[in-house]
């Protein structure tokens, strides 16, 4: 079954001797809870700058069916759903200890004094198990980091989106402006509904306001100075009180150190961040695989590609355990911008064809670009692309050829533990439902969903299938990269291995 809490398939349960009144008002109790955990998570963060999550899904900005969700999420874990009035007691009792800046597993947390309480009382428990952060009321949180879009297109949007998502609370990115090329009356009021409104990802959560006369967008809470440029030359981002930003390119019009550098002229920027494959000798990140190689003195870095960002944290783990001899990817992507809708001139083959109506082969260069966030891989993969005749969501079928012989069952069982308990949760879904399709995909937070069902294993070949939102869930690894280059990560109780 997926382990998307927000797509979650039906599941066949034993409910013998009860009756619909019981089973609703045992709903309405859990709801009544959920609802009451509301405002101290709430607090929690906006006091503390504490996260609480379940297993890495931030409770944050839930409602009560998200909650309760992503408490039933919990049995893929522990073998059975976490108790909303079991973690209800547990989350007021952290609102009281008045705690430092972290990411809290109440998940996590649960089970360990379930297991491991040795009859001691709740809060005499969490005080010994958060003694380096009890009673430090909010310290570790810094000072936000200035963030720059240039460009606006499908991928900052969703950036957008995010940083506004996780705004406040000690959150270490700020979103100050963005800078776009100007298109004449009514530009900001456009822009402004296009992050209102996304045919693929739906309506924006929040509240968008406009203000012509100073060229600003206010979502939430975020108020986005909007700077009209033609080139990074024209902007000098000090005079609206931005410094020390992180300018993240979405445009793709310069993929190496010479033209990328041109941001690091305009006052106002230190650093550099590519949301598209970095030439050169520009650091290719994928965040999970390679993000601690980023150093204090780089300023110019590369987030990869979304196939990359999809692929690359699955090979590093089939290779660790079963060493990879060669393999072929084969990408079949939805289609982008940079095809046409109907056919047209194109400068690359095919792509002139229209897009929503025809299966088209194109290159890729995602099988070589893994070898930038995993040497060891350099010259073992090849890679081809079908772009298909959908919006979002695409798949990489991964034909490897490894060291060891592997079961299908073997490979599933490490691969869904992988996507649970370590820190590559961020980066590695895992699903074994067998009516799953591409648009439960939309929003996955993960940079790639393995389909069990899929796995084809025999001998020393296997074959992987995994999905992918090439849109948002590249852009959730951008954020991470960001992230680490801001130094923006809370410390993670408990810490999780590996």
């Amino acid at each position: 079954m997926s382990l998307n809490p927000e797509s979650e398939p039906d599941v066949t349960e034993n409910t013998a001797g009860l009756n619909s009144e019981e089973t609703l008002n045992d709903w309405l109790d859990r709801e009544a809870q959920a609802e009451e955990m509301i405002p101290v998570l709430g607090r929690l963060y906006r006091r503390n700058n504490v996260v609480p999550s379940i297993h890495g899904r931030a409770l944050i900005n839930r409602s009560a069916v998200g909650i309760l969700k992503l408490h039933r999420f919990a049995r893929q874990i522990d073998g059975s759903p976490l108790n909303v009035a079991e973690t209800l007691p547990l989350v007021k009792e952290l609102d009281s200890l008045d705690l430092a800046a972290a990411s809290i597993d109440v998940a996590r947390l649960a089970v360990k004094y379930r297991t491991e309480g040795q009859g001691r009382e709740l809060k005499d428990f969490l005080a010994e198990e958060l003694a380096e952060i009890a009673g430090k009321g909010g310290e570790g949180a810094q000072e936000p980091r200035d963030v720059v879009l240039y460009g606006f297109g499908r991928i900052g949007r969703l950036v957008a989106r995010l940083l506004i998502e996780h705004a406040g609370g000690g959150y270490g990115l700020r979103l100050r402006a963005v800078v776009v090329r100007p298109t004449g009356k009514n530009d900001l009021a456009k822009r402004a509904s296009l992050l209102r409104r996304d045919s693929v990802h739906g309506p924006f959560d929040g509240t968008i306001t406009i203000d012509e006369d100073n060229d600003t967008i206010r979502a939430n809470g975020t108020l986005i100075q909007f700077i009209y440029a033609n080139d990074p030359s024209q902007v000098d981002y000090e005079a609206y009180g931005i410094k020390n930003a992180i300018v993240v390119d979405n445009t793709g019009k310069w993929r190496d150190a010479e033209g990328l550098g041109q941001h690091l002229q305009s006052a106002g920027v230190s650093q550099v961040l590519l949301t598209a494959p970095g030439k050169g000798e520009l650091k290719n990140i994928v965040h999970g695989v390679n993000h601690k190689d980023i150093a204090d003195d780089d300023t110019i870095l590369s987030a990869a590609s979304c196939t990359t960002n999809a692929i690359t944290p699955v090979l590093k783990v089939l290779n660790d355990k079963y060493g990879i001899v060669h393999g072929h990817v084969e990408t079949v992507h939805s289609y982008t911008n940079d095809q046409n809708l109907i056919d047209n001139m194109h400068k690359g083959d095919r792509r002139g064809r229209s897009a929503a109506l025809n299966m088209v082969i194109t290159e890729t260069g995602a099988a070589s670009a893994v070898a930038k966030a995993l040497p060891e891989l350099k010259g073992k993969l090849t890679g081809n692309a079908i772009r298909v005749p959908t919006p979002d969501v695409s798949m990489a079928i991964l034909n490897l050829q490894l060291e060891n012989e592997v079961e299908k069952d073997e490979v599933n069982a490490y691969l869904r533990e992988i996507s649970l308990s370590t820190p590559m949760r961020k980066q590695i879904d895992y699903t074994s439902s067998s009516e799953i399709v591409s648009t439960d995909f939309v929003g996955s937070r993960q940079a790639g969903v393995v389909d069990g069902l899929a796995t084809i294993a025999q001998g020393k070949s296997l074959v992987l299938y995994v999905w992918y939102d090439n849109e948002f869930g590249y852009s959730c690894q951008v954020l991470r990269v960001l992230e680490t280059m801001a130094k923006a990560n809370f410390t993670l109780y408990p810490p999780l291995e590996g």
